[in-house]
């Protein structure tokens, strides 16, 4: 799960640091001031963390393929250096090829578990990158419907609608936020002559707790997509080799620790417990019972 998780703390941190320019500005500077004698102007507030909570998104967006290399060690096939890397560019560039997207870059990385992502600002400007614990572990069948998930990933287009569905979020939660500060800052602080020290403090501790809760309808968002991305790699390489590729990432979900935890929702497998608690609604991947089932009544 390790494309999701990435974003959402790049996008949490940027989030946090816009909502104190956008404060700072506002407060000091009167540029695009949402503060009037009456108040917070609820119209103004609302254009400006739109424009802001979009801002923000496509910043992580654009962030992600670097932050995502950065953070697992992947290293890019640049060359092939033995047949292994040699047939890994070779089934990427068939998968691509047959949902026609520009050829992604594909890289290894470093870690025993079985694991894979894909990431990118741009279905043609992707990258594909798969652990080396997947290459020792798994068949080659199962390695290559591993690769078709994650192309199914990149072909739907999942980081683009992930980052409009994250601005929207953004919006909401820095618009309410600052709500909830204007309101500490009146009522609590008594400061009627404009923001003051209780505003700036509580807007940035909403846009924290405001923007964690939320994350949960990402979450939700990403789960539906990992059954397209399932659906896809079925298409693309059948659907036994897709459940037999499910199958073997069983022993993954009872490591969690083996994969970063600001990756885990980019992977293909999440590493998480299958057991039910208020942690299951921050989950990127539903559990591999329900994709395998999912794939098994698919008509």
């Amino acid at each position: 799960m390790m494309r999701i998780g990435l974003f959402l703390l790049t996008n949490l941190a940027v989030l946090v640091v816009f909502g104190i320019v956008f404060s700072i500005l506002s407060a000091f500077f009167g540029l695009g001031s949402v503060h009037g004698a009456g108040g917070v102007n609820f119209g103004s507030l609302a254009v400006m963390c739109a424009v802001y909570g979009m801002v923000g998104s496509m910043i992580s967006l654009f962030l992600s393929k670097w932050m995502a290399k950065r953070s697992t060690g992947t290293v890019v096939i640049e060359q092939a250096r033995n047949s292994t890397e040699q047939w890994l560019v070779e089934t990427v560039a068939k998968q691509a090829k047959a949902v026609n997207i520009d050829m992604p870059e594909v890289g290894i990385f470093d870690n025993s578990q079985p694991n894979a992502f894909a990431t990118g600002w741009n279905k043609n400007k992707a990258l594909v990158a798969v652990s080396s614990g997947l290459l020792h572990t798994m068949t080659p069948d199962e390695v290559e419907a591993v690769l078709a998930h994650e192309i199914g990933h990149v072909a739907n287009g999942d980081m683009v609608t992930l980052a409009l569905i994250q601005g929207v979020v953004n919006a909401f939660v820095m618009f309410f936020a600052r709500i909830v500060g204007s309101f500490v800052d009146r009522v609590v602080f008594k400061n009627e002559d404009g923001p003051g020290i209780g505003y700036f403090i509580t807007s940035m501790v909403m846009d924290i707790l405001l923007g964690f809760l939320a994350s949960a309808i990402v979450m939700w968002f990403s789960r539906q997509r990992e059954f397209r991305a399932d659906a896809m790699g079925a298409k693309l390489t059948g659907r036994n080799k897709m459940i037999s590729a499910l199958d073997a990432l069983r022993p993954a979900e009872q490591r969690p620790d083996q994969m970063p935890e600001s990756m885990q929702a980019f992977a293909i497998s999440s590493g998480q417990s299958q057991s039910f608690s208020i942690a299951n609604f921050f989950r990127s991947h539903p559990t591999l019972d329900d994709r395998i089932a999912a794939l098994r009544n698919a008509n």
